[in-house]
């Protein structure tokens, strides 16, 4: 699998979309520092809201294959800059989250990621589960087997 590393503002859903990839109980967990998990660095929203802080997250992207800027579908604005993405040394996915929130703005939240530069882009729920399979295929090398192909695959072997 490939490492991600999910970077966006405080209260986008970096921590809420780490517990869905990793198919845990979802459960309110501020992040006040940069979390090193197997494949997923989770980091705070206050290096991606503070230019001082910013610098780190270019250190932090050397670890990561992928870097997943996250924009939440209830955001009033967009804290990405235009053509923002063209600095990456890595690939950059966009993720829109909270697509299932009453006032959820998709389409706009999906524009604002393709000006900074993104041309793949989820859209995710993490509490419904919508689209986090989705980034899990997309993250996934050859040799991986998610979850739910072990499952069909025993399933297989019943039958």
């Amino acid at each position: 699998m490939r490492k991600i590393m999910l970077l966006g503002r405080s209260e986008a859903g970096k921590t809420t979309l780490t517990q869905a990839l990793k198919g845990e109980k979802i459960t309110y967990h501020k992040t006040q520092y940069v979390n090193y998990y197997d494949v997923i660095i989770d980091t705070p929203g206050e290096y991606a809201e503070t230019a001082t802080l910013g610098g780190a997250l270019a250190i932090y992207s050397y670890e990561a294959d992928v870097i997943g800027m996250l924009l939440s579908a209830i955001e009033p604005y967009s804290l990405y800059p235009p053509c923002v993405c063209a600095i990456a040394t890595r690939e950059v996915i966009g993720i829109v989250t909270k697509i299932d929130h009453k006032d959820a703005n998709v389409e706009q939240a999906k524009e604002w990621l393709r000006l900074a530069g993104c041309e793949k882009i989820f859209c995710i729920s993490s509490y419904t589960g919508e689209g986090v399979s989705d980034i899990l295929e997309y993250l996934k090398e050859d040799g991986d087997v998610l979850p739910w192909e072990e499952a069909k695959a025993k399933d297989d072997i019943l039958i």
